[in-house]
């Protein structure tokens, strides 16, 4: 029974980055989104590095890349000026843990997965939570 637990735990650090991008959002929303991950995880994307707009007529992208192995409680939803579409990938535990920790934060939909051997990709939209009804 701790050789399959061990296996387990071993699989999920060795699979513990996730790819996050955002695109189409206002970059105060993508600041929000990166603060949350940034609070529940380890990121590559440091606090100084916000979200800059970008003159032109492309599309702006944000990235991160962000190791679940090790999350930190976040308490307390955030604001959002519009929803927010955000492109997730890598292996299936890594993405659950992701989803789950921005869940706390945001109201969170599965818009469309991909399935791979080892890994998926997930859209996910966010949004703001609705107030609780007394």
């Amino acid at each position: 029974m701790n050789s399959t637990r061990e296996a387990q735990t071993e699989e999920n650090q060795q699979g513990g980055e996730v790819s996050v991008v955002l695109s189409g959002c206002a970059k105060d929303d993508a600041g929000t989104v990166f603060d949350v991950l940034r609070a529940a995880f380890a990121t590559d994307r440091a606090s100084a590095d916000v979200p800059q707009d970008v003159t032109g007529k492309r599309p702006t992208v944000w990235t991160a890349t962000v190791d679940v192995t090790e999350e930190r409680v976040v308490s307390g939803t955030v604001r959002l000026g519009a929803t927010v579409t955000v492109d997730v990938q890598g292996g299936y535990w890594a993405v659950e843990r992701l989803r789950h920790s921005l869940a706390g934060a945001f109201a969170v939909q599965v818009v469309g997965t991909v399935s791979g051997d080892q890994e998926e990709e997930v859209r996910l939209r966010l949004a703001n939570k609705q107030p609780a009804t007394p």
